[in-house]
């Protein structure tokens, strides 16, 4: 039963004081007026209206609803301009998970144009290296690098991430430029969570295991150690871009890097009724990054 409905039949009879001219103003037969004006009077159990063949007035009890009934409709109305006026502009606040170092290199020190752009939105940043439940820890997206090719998720491509081995200059100086990809074998590789690095070469796919006398859970630690001279290390341009442009880092056996297939992603649980902050927010993203992001600027990859 349409309530709302009659309860807007009602309030147009009661403002132009005829069933005919509401039916005018709804498109109604004034006979479907009728009939949901008497359906609303036997659901509520009184009369609404006096009826005479000339005019139409309100009950006491006619008045009292009508009066609460205009004030129904206009906070509906108030509500859905409220949604339509908002429904182009980013608000409230917006969940984001990254990983840590990736949130702090490249997200945070870009919140700052996002907010300003968009005032009535606030950022809860979470930066994590585990793998986070976006839709049962209650995120908006997240920001993932990796192949997602099976996600269940919606996923937007940002930008390419691009992996490249390796070593502070003064190490190289000291254990030698490997010359081919069996030379890593004699020389201190450094990782984290990962015994093996899995790569693509020019004579196809090959595995490297992963040895030294550093083992830690911390993509951090691997950057500090591998810019001390430890050894080498397989690192996203993203990280290590301004360190391969200054010297302070060199590429070993260039031709060796991880597939392309990894890249880096917003992730999000739905693209149907996808609200503006998260719209707006991956947007914003993808333009800021681009297939030819600002970190691998003067590289040759």
């Amino acid at each position: 039963m349409d309530r709302f409905g009659d309860l807007d039949v009602f309030a147009h009879v009661v403002t132009a004081r005829s069933m005919s001219a509401a039916g005018r103003q709804l498109n109604l037969s004034p006979a479907v007026i009728s009939k949901r004006i008497r359906r609303l009077e036997e659901r509520l159990g009184v009369r609404l209206l006096q009826r005479t063949t000339r005019q139409l007035s309100l009950t006491e009890a006619g008045q009292g609803f009508y009066e609460r009934v205009v004030s129904i409709l206009s906070s509906i109305e108030d509500a859905e301009a409220w949604v339509a006026s908002g429904a182009g502009q980013a608000r409230g606040t917006l969940r984001v998970s990254a990983p840590t170092s990736f949130g702090r290199l490249h997200i945070a020190p870009h919140l700052k144009p996002f907010l300003d752009a968009h005032p009535l939105v606030t950022v809860e940043l979470v930066l994590t290296d585990a793998f986070i439940d976006i839709v049962g820890e209650g995120f908006d997206l997240a920001i993932r690098i990796a192949d997602l090719r099976d996600s269940s998720l919606v996923a937007k491509r940002l930008a390419p991430n691009h992996r490249v081995l390796c070593a502070a200059p003064d190490y190289l100086a000291r254990a030698g430029v490997p010359s081919g990809i069996e030379a890593l074998a004699g020389h201190t590789l450094i990782a984290h969570n990962a015994d093996h690095w899995r790569l693509d070469g020019p004579d196809g796919p090959v595995t490297v295991r992963v040895h030294g006398p550093l083992r830690t859970n911390s993509s951090e630690v691997v950057r500090e150690a591998l810019l001390a001279g430890l050894g080498i290390a397989l690192r996203s341009t993203w990280d290590v871009g301004p360190e391969l442009q200054s010297g302070a880092l060199q590429r070993v056996l260039p031709d060796y890097s991880v597939g392309k297939r990894v890249a880096i992603h917003a992730v999000y649980p739905s693209r149907r009724h996808m609200e503006q902050k998260v719209r707006a927010f991956v947007d914003y993203l993808g333009e800021l990054y681009g297939q030819t992001p600002y970190w691998d600027a003067g590289l040759a990859l």
